[in-house]
C-alpha cells in the first residue's frame, strides 16, 4: 500500500479538486468501474461506432467480465471518485501482443464526461506508469480509435505514433492508432 500513498501523492501534485482521490481498484469495484466503461463508450463513440452496437452494450455483462478479469488476469487498475463515487478508471499491464521494444501497454483509460478535462485522466495514467515502472517496465503502448478525442490527450503526454491498424467494432471498419512513449520517462505530465 506505501506506493498507492505515493501515487495518490502525485495526483495531488497536479491539482486534482479535493473532492477527487484515486486509489487502485479492487473486484468490488466492478459494478462501477462496469458503468464508466459503458457510459464513456456511447459519450465518447457516439457517431463513431453504430448506435447500435452502443445500444447494445450491457453494464451487467461488461461487470461480469471485470469480475473475471480481477480473479483471473495479471493487471492493474485504477479508479478516480468524486466524493466517493467512481467516475473513471484505468487499467494496463504488460503488453498483449509483441511490438517492437514495447514491454507495457495502457489497456483502457474512461472517465465520465462531466469529468473529463479535470486532471483525472492525467492522475490516472501517473498512477499506472508508477505501477508500471514499480514492475521493471520501460515503454508503453496504447490503443485507440483515430476519430477518438483522446487522441490529442495522449499526444499532449508524448505519445507518438507507432502503428495504424484496421479493426472490426460493430459491423463498422474502423482506423486504430497504437500510440506509444519508447521510455515511461519521456511521458509529459
Amino acid at each position: 500500500m506505501r506506493a498507492s500513498g505515493r501515487l495518490f501523492n502525485l495526483a495531488r501534485m497536479i491539482n486534482l479538486p479535493m473532492s477527487y482521490t484515486t486509489r487502485e481498484a479492487a473486484i468490488e469495484d466492478a459494478d462501477a468501474i462496469a458503468h464508466v466503461h459503458v457510459e464513456s463508450w456511447r459519450s465518447t463513440y457516439a457517431g463513431i461506432i453504430p448506435d447500435a452496437f452502443l445500444a447494445s452494450l450491457n453494464p451487467a455483462e461488461r461487470a461480469e467480465r471485470w469480475r473475471s478479469a480481477f480473479a483471473t488476469s495479471n493487471f492493474r487498475i485504477f479508479v478516480a471518485e468524486d466524493d466517493g463515487r467512481v467516475v473513471g478508471f484505468v487499467s494496463g499491464g504488460r503488453l498483449r501482443e509483441p511490438l517492437e521494444t514495447y514491454d507495457a501497454e495502457l489497456y483502457a483509460i474512461y472517465l465520465l464526461r462531466d469529468h473529463q478535462g479535470s486532471g483525472l485522466g492525467r492522475a490516472l495514467v501517473l498512477m499506472l506508469v508508477n505501477a508500471l515502472r514499480s514492475e521493471g517496465l520501460r515503454s508503453m503502448v496504447v490503443k485507440v480509435l483515430e476519430k477518438n478525442p483522446a487522441v490529442l490527450f495522449y499526444r499532449r503526454l508524448g505519445a507518438q505514433l507507432v502503428a495504424r491498424e484496421l479493426i472490426e467494432i460493430g459491423g463498422a471498419r474502423l482506423d486504430e492508432l497504437v500510440l506509444g512513449w519508447i521510455e515511461l520517462d519521456t511521458l509529459s505530465v
